[in-house]
């Protein structure tokens, strides 16, 4: 209890500085999408020109991830997380300012938060890079797992704040403090030590994305898992989150069974980030493989019109898998992959992962329209144990791989530009 309550991975100035700025600002972008969505339907905006603001952030995210990874490696994580999280700020600024008159045009809110996904994009293949240089290699594994943590809390928390003060002050404040808290992320990024490139001298632009592409694809248990995380948005969480909301609405009484069930499902991954803390499994793949057998329980829960209950328990275990997965999959990720090509290798990896959600989110309802409802979770599930089994037979995953960084580096090492970065 006092390892989950006080980590010792907390006591590292630099991931102790990082992580409060992290949070601040995850707690406020969990906030602004809610408070979007409400700005936008409250001016008189229907589903159409809601859809068209969520694939304004979507569409750079998947666009620009695979330059965010180049220019991590080519930069440093610190100075591309800066520049994104300014940007963020700003655009979350602009936001506010729009919507305070009240009556904001639609290009203009497709427009920011088209930047605003866009430096999503840069920010998500540098987190991956900077998190080896602010903590030991030996605690890669408890600070992959308090992100998690942190992640998973804002996702609940969040939501029903930005309700509260979107109903009181409106959607102007909620993006307001949201771009208070970039500000703050700002601030704490200041005070790490300066990154540098680990690359060797620069090349072009494409020459370094077919490195990483070499780096990424050369390792069977990465681009093998990341398949398996890509198929699984494509095939169970889409249609889990476009057709649950309708189960939920038919069958399990409205919004407030499905908001139930969505806050499970971020209080397992919570609890499965704080189980992990202080643990080192000895075959990381296949653990963290074995943990998304949970991802096939809330869409066999929902198929089998199984009741509110059983489905709450189901998403539960998911989420704790979830973070399992995460956690154990990005610490193997961060050890295994040369520091000067890990940025771009986490990109690839990201890309793989965001790029067919988006058809699965699509294709979910006229499917569901030609085999059921029932069928498309059905097959989700069954897909998911079947893949699982597929991937745990494979030697790479199976293999047992010693959880890297089980040695600790000397004081003040693999830190910053001063100091040599974790060897692969």
């Amino acid at each position: 209890m006092a390892l989950a309550l006080r980590p010792p991975v907390l006591r590292e100035r630099d991931f102790r500085r990082f992580f409060i700025g992290y949070a601040t600002s995850l707690f406020g972008s969990s906030m602004a999408s809610v408070a979007l969505a409400f700005a936008i339907l409250e001016t008189g905006g229907g589903g159409t020109e809601l859809g068209l603001v969520l694939a304004a952030r979507i569409l750079p995210l998947v666009l620009v991830l695979l330059a965010g990874g180049v220019l991590t490696d080519r930069w440093g994580s610190r100075q591309v997380m800066l520049a994104a999280d300014v940007t963020r700020c700003l655009s979350q600024a602009g936001l506010a300012l729009a919507l305070l008159g009240g009556d904001p045009h639609m290009a203009t809110l497709i427009a920011l938060v088209a930047v605003w996904g866009a430096a999503e994009a840069l920010f998500t293949p540098a987190l991956d890079a900077l998190v080896p240089r602010i903590v030991r290699r030996d605690a890669l594994s408890d600070g992959n797992a308090l992100l998690g943590v942190a992640r998973s809390a804002a996702s609940i928390a969040g939501p029903a704040l930005a309700g509260v003060i979107t109903a009181a002050a409106g959607a102007s404040a909620v993006l307001a403090v949201d771009a208070v808290s970039y500000g703050v992320s700002v601030i704490a990024l200041l005070l790490l030590p300066r990154t540098v490139r680990d690359a060797g001298p620069a090349s072009s632009f494409v020459a370094e994305l077919r490195e990483g592409w070499t780096e990424f694809r050369s390792r069977t248990w990465l681009w093998v898992t990341s398949v398996h995380v890509c198929l699984f948005n494509l095939l169970v969480w889409a249609p889990f989150l476009v057709l649950g909301p309708l189960v939920a609405q038919r069958d399990l009484g409205g919004p407030a069974s499905w908001g139930l069930v969505m806050a499970l499902y971020g209080a397992g991954a919570v609890a499965g980030g704080l189980a992990m803390l202080g643990r080192r499994p000895r075959r990381p793949l296949f653990v963290g493989t074995a943990a998304t057998l949970g991802w096939a329980m809330p869409s066999a829960a929902l198929a089998a019109g199984l009741p509110l209950p059983w489905i709450c328990a189901a998403a539960l275990t998911a989420g704790a898998g979830s973070s399992v997965c995460g956690t154990l999959y990005t610490t193997v990720t961060q050890s295994q992959v040369p520091p000067g090509a890990l940025a771009r290798v986490s990109a690839y990896g990201a890309f793989g992962a965001f790029a067919l959600g988006p058809v699965g989110l699509a294709a979910a309802g006229p499917v569901s329209v030609l085999v059921g409802v029932g069928g498309v979770l059905g097959f989700g599930a069954v897909w998911q144990l079947a893949a699982v089994a597929v991937v745990l037979t494979l030697p790479a995953v199976r293999a047992a791989l010693q959880q890297p960084g089980m040695t600790t580096p000397a004081p003040g090492g693999n830190r910053d530009a001063s100091t040599p970065s974790p060897s692969s």
